[in-house]
């Protein structure tokens, strides 16, 4: 029995379909390739307050401020958290726009997009108190 090869055009159009299934997992994608997760922000709390990101993945966080007051969202390790936490009970009004910080006033949304290399990450909130209180979102980048 004689086998005849795939055409190219076929094994390409596998190729895409099976990396169009692998990509989804409960969150929608952008045209750049990021993967959207949609996080709220209430009180003290991010929902979800938990995430598992794949190393080198590209995600666009959309927060949407369901509470009463400003939140902020600052993605880096836990220096980086720290240090901000410092710089913010110093009392210096800190509005964020774009890079890994942003800051979301009541009602409104913002995003920020980040790829991921590795290591011990999170999301935290330097609004007064809040940090102190929990409002984390840890990100495990295995």
């Amino acid at each position: 029995m004689r086998t005849r090869p795939i055409p190219l055009a076929l094994l390409a159009g596998l190729a895409l379909l099976v990396a169009a299934c692998a990509s989804g997992s409960g969150s929608s994608g952008d045209a750049a390739g990021a993967r959207t997760i949609d996080v709220d922000m209430r009180d003290n709390t991010y929902s979800p307050d938990r995430l598992t990101i794949r190393r080198g993945e590209t995600v666009r966080f959309v927060f949407r401020n369901r509470g009463k007051v400003a939140h902020d969202a600052v993605l880096g390790n836990d220096k980086v958290q720290a240090d901000h936490e410092v710089e913010m009970s110093s009392g210096r009004d800190m509005h964020h726009a774009g890079g890994d910080a942003v800051t979301v006033d009541p009602g409104k949304t913002a995003a920020l997009t980040h790829t991921f290399d590795g290591g011990d990450l999170l999301i935290g909130c330097h609004e007064l108190g809040h940090y102190a209180a929990g409002m984390k979102l840890i990100l495990d980048v295995p």
